[in-house]
């Protein structure tokens, strides 16, 4: 997929072009992406993608944006995977917020973007106080040459699936709803920093993950995890400020991956965590051995949530266990 940052370069192909934030490429999203997807297929036309950066709220409500689900490079790695051949990521800022709708529909969509093809979702707006609308798509269709698609939401019971759902989800602990919402675990990706040494004193080795400070951490407590670089293993991750280790303490993430054994040379390097369920919430132990037992039943539940995966593909079955050979094969795959 090829990535372009800003609106400066006018294609040379004609697009299909799917418009929207996409925080999170969540169900409804990647409804609205296979619709352009499809149509750019059908009329051999560049399936095409145009997001921004920062949250629009970043600029329209004076830095009272919202938490991400997905950082700007993980958005594009989904993408990635979605059969998007181009993804425009166009800087969001008071001079594209002021812009008229029917103005940044002439000039940036069709003459710049070349769309012939527009897909959004029913309840997209764009421009100037928001005045864009599909309706608005509609009228300029037949003057400009544009398809015009309106993808209707995408509903989970009898809500509509949002990113604002999903956050609200997130915070409140429960993975497996949003799970279900996003169509995959909620993951967190960084770096493994320096961290106090407290898992590996109780025995339980964990890399300490650093995050964006624009990304959404979920609720505090133990969590059933795929953890990795490439292959994703079964782990456990915590999130929380170590009560049992004083109060007051910054949040932080750490992950044991349960399959290893010793340490973990994973210092500067990135870590992609994908949180499938919530095991429990974060408390105060009354010694360090107590939460060191704590922490080997929370490991055994991580393993039995975790199982049932390994038939869905998302682990390779020999990364379940405890024996050397799946030790083995989990370091040598979150070191490669």
């Amino acid at each position: 997929m090829r990535v372009l940052r800003g609106l400066e370069r006018r294609l040379r192909r004609p697009s299909c072009l799917a418009m929207g934030v996409f925080d999170g490429v969540h169900i409804g999203h990647r409804a609205v992406i296979g619709a352009a997807v499809r149509a750019a297929r059908a009329t051999d036309r560049v399936p095409a993608v145009l997001t921004f950066e920062p949250h629009p709220d970043a600029v329209l409500q004076k830095g009272a944006s919202p938490p991400l689900l997905t950082t700007t490079e993980e958005k594009l790695a989904l993408l990635r995977g979605l059969e998007v051949h181009l993804t425009i990521v166009a800087p969001f800022d008071r001079q594209l917020a002021g812009m008229e709708a029917e103005t940044f529909v002439r000039q940036v969509l069709t003459e710049q973007l070349r769309a012939r093809c527009i897909v959004v979702g029913e309840n997209w707006r764009f421009g100037a106080g928001g005045r864009g609308t599909a309706g608005l798509l509609n009228r300029l269709a037949a003057r400009l040459g544009l398809r015009i698609a309106v993808v209707p939401s995408v509903y989970a019971g009898r809500r509509k699936v949002s990113s604002t759902r999903i956050r609200t989800l997130l915070l409140r602990g429960d993975a497996v709803a949003a799970r279900h919402l996003i169509g995959r675990p909620y993951r967190l990706s960084g770096h493994v920093v320096a961290g106090r040494g407290i898992g590996r004193r109780l025995g339980f080795p964990t890399a300490n993950l650093e995050v964006p400070g624009e990304k959404l951490i979920p609720a505090d407590g133990i969590y059933a995890c795929l953890a990795g670089r490439r292959r994703l293993w079964p782990a456990a991750a915590y999130i929380g400020s170590r009560p049992t280790f004083g109060s007051g303490g910054p949040r932080c993430i750490e992950v044991h991956v349960i399959a290893h054994r010793g340490s973990l040379d994973l210092l500067g390097r990135p870590l992609k965590v994908d949180l499938v369920a919530r095991l429990r919430g974060d408390r105060r132990f009354p010694s360090p051995e107590a939460l060191a037992s704590q922490m080997a039943r929370d490991c055994a539940e991580a393993e039995r949530v975790l199982r049932p995966l390994q038939h869905e593909g998302h682990v390779l079955s020999c990364g379940i266990g405890s024996g050397a050979d799946s030790s083995a094969q989990a370091r040598q795959s979150l070191e490669d």
